[in-house]
C-alpha cells in the first residue's frame, strides 16, 4: 500500500511562480508530497509591512491576507513561500506546520520567534539572485559612468545631445577610474570578479570578510570606509541592512565622498540617506548616482530625485532574473527533501 502522501502548501506569486516550485519538489521530492497552490498578485501589487497592519508587527515586505494565508495553508506540514506573511496570530490557526521554506535571501516576512517556539523548521534561500544584483550592478555603473542614462532620455525626448560626445562632457571609461565596493558578500565579490577585465582600480570595505586570495593576487585592495570613499570614482553598496549599517550614507559619508564620483545603490533602501544623496546632487558634489532601491517603495510621485538628470532609476529589478527563480526554487526543494529524509537543514534561519 503507497505511504500516505504529505501536505505541502505553495504560495508563489508572478515572480515566484508555484509551477517553478512545483517542478522543482517533483524533481527533487517524487511524488511524497500532496501540493496545492496559491498565487499572489506581486509584483504587479506592492508588498505591505508589518507596521501597516495589527498583529503583523515586526513583519516585513509580505504580501498577502493572513486570514486567507491562514486558510489556505490550513492542516499543511509544508509551506513553500516568497511572500506571504507567517505571524504569531497565525500560527495558531496553522497548528500541523513543521517545515517553512521562504525563497529569499532572509525570512523577514514570518515571525522567527513565534516559529522558534512552536519548533518549526525555517529555512530561505542565501544567495539566489547574487548573480542577477551582480550583472546589474555593472550595468548600473556603466549606464552612469557612459551617459547611457542621459543618452536614452534625451533621445526619448526627440533631443538628439551630441553635445554628449564633447570631452568635457563626454564618461570616463572603467579602466581609467578607481571603483569602491562596500560589502564582500555574495555580492560584493561576483562584482569584484565581473569588475576585473575592466582593468579598474577595485577597493573593499567590510570589516567583518577578509579578501579572497585570488582577489589579492589580482591587486584588489582592502580599504577603510573613509578612505574608499575620498578614493573612489564609482562607490556600489553590497553591506546587509543592520543597525550598523541603516544611514550609513548619511550626509557626512557622502561629504566625503570623492568630488564628481558616482553612487550606485542595488542592495537596500535604508543604507542610504536619500534627502543628503539629493542634496549632494544639486549642489554638483556627487556627478550621478545609479539606484534600484529606495526607502519607500514605490516612491513617492512628487520625490525630488526622479526630476534630477544625473540619476539613473529603477524599480527595485536587481535580482529580477529567470534564473535567480530558478535557483531559489531549486534551494527550496532542496530543504524540503532533506527535511523528508530527516537530514539536517542547509540554510536554516
Amino acid at each position: 500500500m503507497a505511504a500516505e502522501k504529505r501536505d505541502c502548501a505553495v504560495i508563489g506569486d508572478n515572480f515566484m511562480r508555484p509551477e517553478m516550485f512545483a517542478r522543482a519538489i517533483a524533481a527533487r521530492c517524487g511524488d511524497a508530497l500532496a501540493l496545492r497552490s496559491m498565487t499572489l498578485p506581486w509584483p504587479d501589487e506592492p508588498m505591505e509591512h508589518g507596521y501597516a497592519k495589527p498583529g503583523m508587527d515586526g513583519l516585513k515586505e509580505y504580501q498577502g491576507d493572513p486570514d486567507e494565508i491562514a486558510a489556505f495553508v490550513g492542516d499543511a506540514e509544508i509551506l513553500v513561500t516568497h511572500l506571504a506573511p507567517v505571524s504569531a496570530q497565525m500560527l495558531e490557526r496553522m497548528t500541523h506546520l513543521r517545515l517553512i521554506a521562504v525563497s529569499r535571501g532572509g525570512p523577514v516576512n514570518i515571525d522567527m520567534e513565534a516559529a522558534r517556539l512552536r519548533q518549526i523548521r525555517v529555512v530561505n534561500t542565501p544567495g539566489r539572485n547574487a548573480s542577477a544584483v551582480a550583472e546589474f550592478t555593472i550595468g548600473a555603473i556603466l549606464a552612469q559612468t557612459r551617459l547611457i542614462g542621459a543618452g536614452h532620455d534625451s533621445l526619448r525626448r526627440r533631443d538628439w545631445r551630441g553635445d554628449l560626445y564633447r570631452a568635457d562632457l563626454t564618461g570616463r571609461e572603467l579602466s581609467e577610474m578607481t571603483v569602491g565596493i562596500i560589502g564582500y558578500g555574495q555580492i560584493g565579490t561576483r562584482v569584484v570578479r565581473l569588475l576585473k577585465p575592466f582593468g579598474c582600480r577595485i577597493l573593499v570595505h567590510d570589516p567583518y570578510v577578509g579578501l579572497a586570495a585570488a582577489d589579492l593576487a589580482d591587486g584588489v585592495a582592502p580599504a577603510s570606509l573613509e578612505t574608499l570613499l575620498a578614493e573612489s570614482d564609482v562607490v556600489t553598496l553590497h553591506p546587509r541592512v543592520t543597525a550598523e549599517t541603516t544611514g550609513m550614507m548619511n550626509a557626512a559619508r557622502l561629504a566625503v565622498m570623492k568630488p564628481g564620483a558616482y553612487l550606485v545603490n542595488t542592495a537596500r533602501g535604508p543604507l542610504l540617506d536619500y534627502a543628503a544623496l539629493e542634496d549632494a546632487l544639486r549642489r554638483g558634489h556627487l556627478a550621478g548616482a545609479a539606484l534600484d532601491t529606495f526607502g519607500i517603495e514605490p516612491v513617492p510621485a512628487d520625490w525630488g530625485l526622479l526630476d534630477l538628470p544625473n540619476v539613473t532609476l529603477t524599480p527595485h529589478i536587481a535580482g529580477a532574473s529567470v534564473k535567480t527563480v530558478t535557483i531559489a526554487a531549486e534551494a527550496a526543494a532542496e530543504e524540503l527533501r532533506r527535511f523528508l529524509a530527516g537530514e539536517p537543514p542547509l540554510n536554516p534561519c
